[in-house]
């Protein structure tokens, strides 16, 4: 008889834990290891919805997190209520190598799902049941496997996230003028590069593969998605911790905003506000320039 894949193995393992606790009525499998042909590798975890009748003791206690082998570290996320119905995660990690990502849910909300003309977006992006006691996943949808896939924005979406790329640029420059290099890289990295310059180039990728990609969170699959050319470019806009480097990365960033989003505005029929960022540069110049030209 061949011996089970890892992944038979764990799922295996979480069947037989989730048919022997009495509270638990249903355990859904979600995210890439329930999407056909999705790459995964051993270093995939899995998302795990786990609908119980009573989830405080789940929640109160995390010992339970050992049936699956030695805990490592947990991230928890508090209850929260999602439509009418009490949830909350352990983003568990072992020290074998397996990471479980439980959502664990009042039974109710798994009910809503499933009388729900709609499923919830983590659902659509391609779910796999794998135990149900009381047929409560039985009115399901089936998923498209499009959840989590990008929209195109409207005209006032992109307007507004080329403001806000600027309106972070101000925040980078005047950190950098101050030499508070932490800062300026922290608000460099998060809201120009991760909120504004990476979502931008989403937009440009999913443009070129017709709005059918994911390109995953963090743009951590976007080096598949892009030309080798762009690619380059968003790589210059990383530099270590100088100030004439991160200045340099700084400018390189902006440049390549710009021109992402000029390309983007021109493909969906979107007007590039040009006085918007004329204004916008000549005033970062001027904080780069700050001692030779020092503002009112």
């Amino acid at each position: 008889m061949q011996n089970p894949s890892p992944e038979q193995a764990v799922i295996r393992q979480l069947v037989s834990w989730g048919s022997a606790q009495e509270s638990v009525r249903a355990l859904v499998l979600t995210s890439s290891r329930a999407v056909p042909h999705a790459p995964v590798d051993a270093l995939s975890d899995y998302d795990v919805i786990v609908a119980v009748t009573d989830l405080r003791p789940y929640f109160e206690s995390r010992t339970w997190l050992g049936d699956f082998g030695p805990v490592l570290v947990v991230y928890r996320d508090p209850i929260r209520t999602q439509e009418g119905f009490e949830r909350f995660a352990y983003i568990t990690q072992y020290e074998t190598g397996l990471k479980i990502d439980f959502g664990v849910c009042e039974v109710g909300l798994l009910r809503h799902y499933a009388s729900a003309p709609d499923l919830p977006i983590e659902f659509d992006a391609g779910y796999r049941v794998l135990l149900d006691k009381d047929h409560l996943t039985e009115g399901l949808k089936p998923p498209s496997f499009r959840g989590y896939i990008p929209t195109p924005p409207t005209e006032a979406e992109f307007q507004t996230r080329v403001e806000l790329f600027f309106h972070e640029a101000t925040y980078v420059a005047k950190y950098l003028w101050r030499d508070d290099l932490m800062a300026a890289q922290h608000i460099f990295e998060t809201g120009m590069r991760q909120d504004n310059l990476r979502v931008m180039i989403e937009w440009r990728s999913e443009i070129d593969h017709g709005w059918q990609v994911k390109p995953g969170p963090y743009g951590r699959r976007l080096k598949r998605w892009i030309s080798p050319d762009l690619w380059a470019s968003l790589e210059q806009t990383y530099a270590r911790m100088d100030i004439n480097a991160l200045w340099n990365a700084f400018w390189k960033a902006v440049a390549l905003f710009r021109q992402v989003a000029m390309e983007v505005g021109q493909q969906l029929g979107f007007t590039y506000p040009h006085d918007l960022d004329q204004r916008a540069i000549t005033y970062l110049q001027k904080v780069h320039n700050l001692d030779q030209d020092p503002l009112p």
